[in-house]
């Protein structure tokens, strides 16, 4: 990967995927204060004029690299690209067209299947978080306000490790899973890089998910997570891999590494098990 992300092209690429995520972040928060639509519709119009934006920006920036987008139909022709870009418009769009904060939008540069860099625009909230996770490399940041993310090798709360949930679906194992680890409770939203942002702000500690993920879920959440020394998995501790020809990721773990095998020893005793 290094040869093929040098400190020059890694500065002008995450320059890019903030940009580009901010920019669909503010066109979302346009539509949405406009008043002129409402419920689904809304969601609809903000899903496709999102992916128009990164899209755009995308193919007059970087014609030769490969793109996935989960409001684009896929081609297996970024399959031929060692670089790929793998976006979200709208991450969260049950929660955008219900007036909700907890939305993101992803805009992530995968290279020979890694993560390398990425950002995840969380608009309602005047932020962007940011990564690069090439090794070596590593580092993270906030834009928007006056608060650096967190490490995952900082130390959590000393009551237990807070954990954060989906609040449309929280299948039974997830309580017994929060009650294998002692978990403090658990803290319910939308969006899966608004959740990933919740534990690197210091608002949670950990963050497991089973099924019906997809890599424009995960990739750009994945890539900050990792940049700030967040452990990041699967149920089994597997790796992801990215720009795949099935894009389904289904599983991810998101933790301090500290809790790394509590957590895995855990969601097997809930029963939560990799299909």
């Amino acid at each position: 990967m290094e040869s093929q992300l040098d400190m020059e092209s890694m500065e002008r690429d995450l320059a890019f995927a903030i940009q580009a995520a901010t920019d669909a972040g503010q066109r979302l928060l346009g539509l949405r204060e406009s008043g002129r639509w409402q419920d689904a519709v809304l969601g609809d119009v903000g899903d496709q004029a999102a992916d128009a934006l990164l899209r755009g920006l995308l193919e007059g920036r970087y014609p030769e690299d490969g793109v996935l987008s989960e409001e684009t139909a896929d081609s297996p022709a970024r399959l031929e690209h060692s670089r790929c870009w793998i976006v979200d418009p709208l991450d969260g769009t049950k929660e955008f067209r219900a007036l909700r904060e907890d939305w993101a939008v992803h805009v992530a540069l995968a290279i020979d299947g890694r993560p390398a860099l990425a950002a995840v625009a969380l608009p309602s909230c005047d932020r962007v978080l940011w990564g690069v996770a090439v090794a070596g490399q590593e580092r993270g940041g906030i834009l928007g306000v006056d608060r650096e993310l967190v490490a995952g090798t900082s130390e959590g709360p000393p009551e237990g490790p807070r954990v954060v949930v989906s609040r449309s679906h929280t299948p039974p194992w997830v309580e017994r899973f929060a009650q294998e680890l002692g978990a403090s409770g658990l803290d319910g939203w939308g969006s899966a890089g608004f959740k990933v942002g919740r534990l690197l702000q210091g608002q949670a500690d950990c963050y497991v998910h089973k099924i019906g993920l997809k890599e424009w879920d995960t990739c750009a959440p994945e890539t900050v997570a990792r940049a700030m020394g967040w452990s990041v998995c699967k149920l089994r501790g597997e790796e992801h891999r990215y720009n795949s020809p099935d894009p389904k990721n289904h599983e991810l773990v998101v933790c301090r590494p500290a809790l790394r095998e509590r957590v895995l020893a855990a969601r097997g005793a809930a029963g939560a098990h990799p299909d």
